[in-house]
C-alpha cells in the first residue's frame, strides 16, 4: 500500500489522492498537520531521496524564515520544520519519491 504524505491544503497532494482514487490504488494519506513523522519514517524517505531535494524552496515558510540565505542541515531542519517538505511524498516498501509527477510515479513503479 502506498502512503501519501502531505497536507490537505496542498494542491499537488490533492492531485495525488485523486489520481490514486481514480486508478483504484490502495493508499493511506498521512496529513502533516495532524501527525509528526517519526525518525524512522524520515530515514526511510532520506534513504530514497536526497534531503536537500525534499526541501520546498518555493514554499512561503522557506521564504519567510530566510532559508535561502542560511547555511543549514536539511535533515535537521526538515525534522524540526516539516513545513519545509516538498509535498506530496509517496512512500512504499522502503522506496520514496518527492512530488507528484511522471518521474515520481516511475520511481514507485506506478503506471
Amino acid at each position: 500500500m502506498i502512503q501519501i504524505i502531505g497536507t490537505n491544503k496542498c494542491k499537488e497532494t490533492q492531485k495525488a489522492i485523486r489520481y490514486f482514487k481514480e486508478h483504484r490504488y490502495e493508499f493511506q494519506f498521512l496529513d502533516l498537520k495532524e501527525r509528526v513523522l517519526s525518525e524512522k519514517e524520515w530515514q526511510s524517505i532520506f534513504s530514497s531521496t536526497s534531503p536537500s531535494e525534499c526541501i520546498d524552496t518555493e514554499s512561503a515558510y522557506y521564504k519567510k524564515e530566510g532559508f535561502a540565505w542560511r547555511d543549514f542541515d536539511p535533515v535537521e531542519e526538515l525534522m524540526l520544520h516539516p513545513e519545509l517538505l516538498k509535498t506530496p511524498v509517496l512512500r512504499e516498501k522502503g522506496k520514496a519519491a518527492v512530488g507528484f509527477n511522471k518521474n515520481a510515479l516511475a520511481k514507485m513503479n506506478i503506471q
